[in-house]
């Protein structure tokens, strides 16, 4: 193996799912520019997350479509004349 190519800087790092608010503290060498206080009290560096294992449709069982730029609407008005075109 190799020496010397794994990063040194390991810290604590809380990640947050901003879809649910689920956080865990793990450790890390990302570089962040915002801090929380997690449940122990302490503060750490905040990763924030738009999806993880608390939120994800396979992990979870449940369907839930994440459309943060309106794109299925986009989609269902464009193409919405195929659609009644096939209903008749």
């Amino acid at each position: 193996m190799k020496k010397d190519i794994h990063p040194k800087d390991y810290r604590f790092v809380v990640f947050k799912d901003i879809s649910n608010d689920y956080m865990f503290l793990t450790k890390s060498t990302v570089k962040t520019n915002e801090n929380v206080v997690y449940t122990d009290g302490k503060e750490y560096p905040l990763v924030k997350l738009e999806i993880s294992n608390t939120s994800h449709p396979f992990f979870t069982g449940k369907i839930k479509l994440i459309d943060t730029a309106g794109r299925v609407d986009k989609f269902k008005n464009r193409y919405q004349k195929h659609f009644e075109n096939r209903s008749k």
